[in-house]
């Protein structure tokens, strides 16, 4: 379940990079480099910041596979991502959502603090789309008002709750994904913001 989720993640994460891209009007191999880096670059931040060398995606090529494939998608349909705001949330959403439990589960991992696994999982999950927005001239949306990584932290605060549970680990992974991705959801549906600074 947990390297199903990963390779979920990566996909999802590589779809929102190459729709954002191709929003930008950039030619396939900008599209591509594009979709690479939001879905690896949270991971790789991570690895470097726990000595874990080379990174996930060096080790594994089932992670350029799915990469590769994820931007093969969103080119060969998107034409019927119609709605393509709607498209990008939602594969940002998941991406969200199962990436914050990746970062988590290596901390615990490695033995680390449960405050430093919440922030491994939000940099894991949100590192990408920030690399992506920059590359792309967009304010990161980690830096708008939109609740983005206080999402993340919730969902660690709620994962480390569970597993005082002693559930099984496919079911403490499954609910903690979908409370984030479901939160994430409300968020934007009620327009639920943090409280933006004002300067006067």
């Amino acid at each position: 379940m947990f390297h199903l989720l990963d390779l979920i993640g990566t996909m999802a994460f590589a779809m929102s990079g190459a729709l954002t891209a191709m929003h930008k009007k950039l030619d396939p191999f900008g599209v591509f480099i594009i979709a690479f880096v939001t879905a690896v670059g949270g991971g790789t931040l991570r690895d470097v910041l726990i000595g874990r060398t080379p990174v996930g995606w060096m080790q594994d090529l089932q992670y350029v596979y799915v990469i590769i494939l994820g931007f093969g998608f969103a080119i060969l349909f998107r034409k019927k991502f119609d709605r393509l705001r709607t498209s990008l949330f939602l594969f940002d959403t998941i991406g969200l959502g199962v990436f914050t439990l990746i970062g988590l589960e290596k901390g615990i991992m490695i033995g680390l603090h449960p405050v430093i696994c919440i922030a491994l999982g939000t940099m894991t999950a949100c590192f990408g789309g920030v690399t992506r927005d920059i590359l792309c001239t967009e304010i990161p949306t980690i830096f708008r008002r939109e609740i983005y990584a206080t999402i993340c932290i919730f969902g660690g605060i709620v994962f480390f709750a569970l597993k005082k549970l002693n559930l099984n680990d496919d079911v403490l992974y499954l609910v903690t994904s979908i409370v984030i991705i479901s939160v994430r959801l409300l968020a934007v549906k009620f327009k639920w913001y943090l409280p933006a600074f004002e300067h006067k």
